[in-house]
């Protein structure tokens, strides 16, 4: 089933809820919005290659406590056998100041470094998609409430018993957010900030 089928309450899940005596998913919005939600995280997910998922499992374990503990116990390990085969008298693999082990630290940092930043670009793209998302339907929704106010007030006007005089916070109202406005103004006190600071 289509994103928009669920949005318009079509499709078989509505029936089936309604057979079951449950309430019909149309009037369930918020039951819509996570679905809608729930929609895009999956198609997010899809477009991820294999490689990508198994760069995030690593991410995901990286992240994780043990891994600390674990790499902490690998350490102390490799430290201590090595420092008592030299106290036996035996050849140790990597005698102090263990070489070995510092170039197998520096090579896991890079690798780990570079498994985080892969991970952390793919989630600045879903973010920054996500922030023009938002700001699509901010703007949409302000030009749909300045709609409203303008005909709530053109039906105030033109009611019999309406009043005839200019209301000023409903014709300020009435005119949408310019978002290239907003974001000048708001650099210009910024920068006033600035100056007196």
């Amino acid at each position: 089933m289509s994103l928009s089928q669920k949005k318009n309450g079509q499709g078989s899940r509505p029936a089936k809820d309604h057979q079951n005596g449950q309430q019909p998913r149309e009037a369930d919005p918020i039951g819509q919005n996570i679905e809608t939600i729930a929609d895009l995280h999956k198609h997010a997910e899809r477009q991820a290659s294999p490689q990508q998922h198994a760069i995030e499992k690593v991410t995901a374990f990286l992240g994780r406590p043990r891994f600390l503990f674990l790499i902490l116990i690998i350490v102390t390990l490799w430290m201590l056998v090595n420092v008592v085969l030299a106290v036996v008298g035996l050849p140790s693999f990597d005698p102090p100041p263990f070489l070995w082990l510092q170039g197998m630290l520096s090579l896991g940092a890079l690798l780990q470094t570079t498994v985080i930043l892969i991970t952390q670009n793919r989630q600045d793209k879903m973010e920054e998609r996500r922030t023009q998302l938002d700001l699509q339907v901010s703007l949409l929704l302000d030009q749909k409430m300045s709609k409203l106010i303008a005909m709530v007030d053109e039906q105030r006007q033109n009611s019999p018993s309406g009043e005839k005089r200019r209301d000023p916070q409903a014709e300020a109202m009435k005119k949408s957010t310019d978002p290239h406005q907003a974001i000048a103004s708001f650099d210009r006190l910024l920068n006033e900030d600035n100056k007196t600071g």
